[in-house]
């Protein structure tokens, strides 16, 4: 089956997520920056691409349930698909392409996506176009795989990082953050890579960290007769309390790598 890539809103965001990995482990700034903004302009909460990746991803990523199960999933993914507006996906497609052509490169097409095939499938399956055969095929391999008690867990089928380039990353990253707590290289390692997993990891991670870090700044403040001190106590209290009520950014990160830093101190 032919397939244009570029009109698969899929393969578009794992080639950004890929691309953004890449820039990371480079260390390219100004590359990761441009990537990442584009991800957020065409993908954000909100948007028809958004909305149409969600349905990509609910059978792609659902893993080792029963026939029946996956041929429902299917059946009102089809569903919730037909009611999306197929020229309103067109344009957005289209102007995603234009920035990521004028703003990154014409290369970037040629990015390897190990998934391709399952895109391409979920592609033809909502497609319009695909004949009733091909449509019938698709649909059966697709079923099968989300049935696929054995191999299932293997790999996730959108996991955004090939393992060389994955380890790669890794080396590099105990490298250079090699000091650092544990705890302080786990949200290092999840912000990283959360641009490529639409920040799930990261946010539940943060939801166990934040919870653990308020814990001991509350037990340090109740032991605690220093005035200063507890002012200090007090702001990173109230700094934690409202965390959850804004998106999570750089200078968040900063903050809770040196709360994890003073509640390691304080427990000595």
């Amino acid at each position: 089956m032919k397939h244009n890539k570029k009109r698969n809103t899929a393969f578009i965001y794992e080639t950004l997520s890929r691309l953004l990995t890449e820039s990371i482990v480079h260390k390219d700034v100004k590359r990761k920056d441009t990537i990442l903004s584009i991800i957020k302009e065409h993908f954000r909460p909100g948007t028809i691409l958004r909305e149409e990746l969600h349905l990509y991803k609910i059978l792609l990523e659902t893993t080792r349930i029963d026939e029946k199960m996956a041929e429902r999933m299917l059946h009102e993914a089809k569903i919730a698909y037909a009611k999306l507006d197929s020229k309103n996906i067109f344009d957005a497609q289209s102007k995603a392409i234009s920035d990521m052509n004028k703003k990154i490169s014409l290369d970037v097409w040629s990015t390897f996506v190990p998934n391709f095939k399952s895109l391409a499938s979920i592609n033809a399956i909502f497609s319009t176009k695909a004949s009733v055969k091909k449509k019938v095929l698709f649909e059966q391999a697709i079923i099968n795989r989300m049935t696929d008690q054995e191999n299932s867990s293997v790999q996730s089928p959108m996991q955004p990082i090939d393992n060389l380039t994955y380890h790669s990353f890794i080396e590099k990253f105990n490298n250079k953050y090699g000091d650092l707590l544990q705890e302080q290289k786990d949200l290092l390692n999840r912000y990283i890579t959360s641009f490529a997993d639409d920040g799930f990891e990261l946010r539940v991670y943060l939801n166990e960290e934040i919870y653990r870090l308020k814990d001991a700044i509350n037990t340090a403040a109740a032991t605690n007769d220093e005035p200063l001190f507890d002012i200090k106590l007090k702001e990173i209290r109230e700094y934690l309390d409202g965390f959850r009520k804004r998106e999570f950014s750089g200078t968040d990160l900063n903050r809770v790598l040196k709360t994890q830093q003073l509640v390691k101190e304080l427990s000595y």
